[in-house]
């Protein structure tokens, strides 16, 4: 053992008994009293600021930042009674403590007493080490979050709408997929093929709860393939039939628009095409019964056993008179005759 420098000990600051030296008893039983206060501390409270009243033989205090009475001064040491007075000394990093009043075990860290059990830790590694981008870090083929009897949530929260809170799903330490409240509150998912480069795949409107995003159609005219398809832009058994209407030449209603009148019967198509037919008879005019764009081509048959020769007259985009003539000629006014009519309505 080399040689002592020093008169005390470097950790517990005990009295070495030095060469030579009279009454070693006394140094001798300061060291023990000394051992006798630290060794399997017992602190009765931490952060205390007032001395108490009546204090144990042996009873030892953490003093808080704020001391008063005796304890002036001696703000964050210990503070033992012994032999009728207080004794004052430092309490070393990492040192532990039973704390009684609290029923805790605490450790001296960072000028502070924290306790080991507390419900709070700066961080917490399982398996792995924790740094202070991730405070909690675990390793393993698996990790394992159950109910308690009920239900059970994974509760993700961010300061503000302009922060992130996602889940990001990285290969290699690269990312590769993120899902969650990136930069707003509309929930999202992103990918990349190589963590810088992303693309935001689907997009959900915390308003309406609609998506949009790279995987679904931008417009009525997007017809990129893979994209799924909004329902108001495609055509189902549930928007097969209704009104029809056109934009740009774009359909942006039904497929198919039929109905009556007392002219006749008509249907539209999302095309722009139009069939207007009805009965009437020879030299009586027809209004259809939904208008042309411009004058449609009309078909006329005779419903007369009879051979019958029959015209279209005054033909517009409302309106034509059919005109029934028999074999030699002559105008038959009371002539049936079918009528149909195919044009355009937008």
């Amino acid at each position: 053992m080399p040689p002592i420098s020093s008169q005390r000990s470097d950790r517990l600051d005990l009295p070495y008994l030095m060469p030579a030296q009279a009454q070693k008893h006394v140094t001798h039983n300061e060291a023990l009293h000394h051992l006798d206060l630290v060794v399997q501390l017992v602190l009765e409270e931490t952060e205390r600021d007032t001395p108490p009243t009546d204090p144990g033989a042996g009873d030892i205090y953490a003093i808080g930042a704020s001391p008063s009475g005796e304890w002036v001064g001696q703000g964050g040491r210990l503070a033992a009674w012994s032999d009728g007075a207080w004794l004052f000394f430092d309490a070393a990093e990492g040192w532990r403590a039973w704390v009684r009043d609290s029923a805790q075990l605490v450790v001296r860290q960072g000028g502070s007493w924290s306790s080991v059990d507390a419900e709070v830790r700066a961080r917490l590694g399982v398996g792995t080490s924790p740094d202070a981008q991730n405070p909690l870090a675990v390793s393993g083929p698996a990790t394992l979050l159950t109910h308690a009897g009920a239900g059970h949530q994974l509760k993700i929260n961010k300061a503000s709408a302009s922060d992130t809170a996602s889940l990001l799903f990285q290969s290699g330490w690269t990312g590769h997929a993120e899902m969650g409240l990136a930069g707003d509150t509309s929930f999202s998912l992103k990918v990349s093929p190589d963590g810088s480069t992303w693309t935001e795949s689907l997009r959900a409107d915390p308003a309406s709860g609609y998506l949009s995003g790279a995987a679904v159609q931008a417009s009525a005219s997007d017809t990129t393939a893979g994209r799924l398809m909004r329902a108001d832009w495609g055509y189902g058994p549930g928007n097969l039939l209704g009104t029809v209407a056109l934009s740009g030449a774009i359909p942006t209603g039904a497929v198919l628009e039929q109905g009556s009148t007392g002219d006749g019967d008509w249907l539209r198509l999302a095309d722009g095409t139009q069939i207007c037919w009805a009965a009437r008879t020879g030299s009586s005019s027809w209004t259809f019964p939904q208008p042309f764009d411009a004058p449609p081509v009309v078909s006329l048959t005779s419903t007369e056993s009879a051979p019958r020769m029959l015209a279209a007259t005054a033909l517009s985009a409302s309106t034509v008179t059919p005109v029934s003539y028999d074999a030699a000629g002559v105008a038959q006014p009371g002539d049936g005759v079918a009528c149909l009519a195919v044009g355009r309505w937008g």
